[in-house]
């Protein structure tokens, strides 16, 4: 995997930005998302003690009926990298976190205890377009860019192959600012109003949240806006107020076929 490819562009401005504040353009190319995401992916998949990911074959009614949520919102044409980012889904076997997250590239990994603990479709739908957004955004090589700065750009440009593992390792424990939380927010809105789900999903699980459910896990590494789920049902009612469908009986079919 090759990173060094692209990044020379970035690494004069860089060097003049970097006593300029927090703001540096984003190091990576959409190419180099991929490819980072991939190693990420393989990681978690080298690692099932901490990530119990379960078997498609063995548990293909689960996949396929996750799958068909997911494929709604990447087909809504609001996806800028629809076409160059993997979107490959997966179910982490583990009822206590409610959590779920997508790494540059693509790959969405939906731990079950957050599907056991919405109600319908489209809670989920929502905040799996949550996740979308912050990967065809590229929110997590913008913060890698931020937080580590000129000196992995540096290294990457060396070839050095532990700063490739560090980068992805630091994706583990990345955070999002309440900008990127807000944006991903609102994308979620945008593309569940393309489809036939309630746009306003993602408002649904936060008031699911709100009413003092364990998000300990979500929260951590998606800090809470102000005014979350005031900022998403404004954002709903500025592109119409359109309603949709919850598909809470299919939703109940998904749960059922976890194990």
């Amino acid at each position: 995997m090759r990173f060094k490819q692209g990044i020379l562009t970035w690494f004069i401005p860089l060097l003049l930005l970097s006593g300029c504040g927090d703001f540096a353009p984003n190091i990576f190319s959409k190419e180099e998302d991929a490819a980072l995401g991939l190693q990420f992916a393989e990681q978690i998949y080298a690692d099932p003690g901490q990530f119990p990911i379960l078997d498609s074959a063995a548990f293909p009614e689960a996949y396929q009926r996750l799958g068909r949520i997911t494929e709604k919102i990447l087909g809504s044409g609001q996806i800028l990298h629809r076409d160059e980012f993997a979107w490959k889904i997966h179910i982490v076997d583990d009822d206590s976190v409610l959590n779920a997250f997508c790494t540059p590239g693509g790959y969405i990994f939906v731990y079950t205890g957050l599907i056991r603990f919405l109600e319908s479709e489209d809670q989920l739908a929502g905040v799996l377009g949550h996740e979308i957004a912050h990967a065809d955004l590229r929110h997590s090589t913008e913060q890698i860019t931020k937080n580590m700065g000129v000196r992995i750009v540096t290294q990457l440009i060396a070839g050095d192959a532990a700063t490739l593992a560090n980068v992805a390792d630091q994706l583990l424990q990345l955070g999002f600012s309440r900008s990127d939380e807000t944006e991903a927010d609102l994308k979620s809105v945008e593309y569940l109003y393309d489809t036939d789900y309630d746009p306003r999903g993602v408002a649904r699980f936060f008031e699911r949240m709100e009413k003092g459910s364990n998000g300990i896990a979500f929260l951590s590494t998606h800090p809470d806006p102000e005014n979350r789920v005031q900022k998403i049902l404004e954002h709903w009612k500025l592109l119409g107020s359109r309603t949709g469908k919850s598909y809470e009986k299919e939703y109940r079919k998904l749960v059922a076929s976890l194990p």
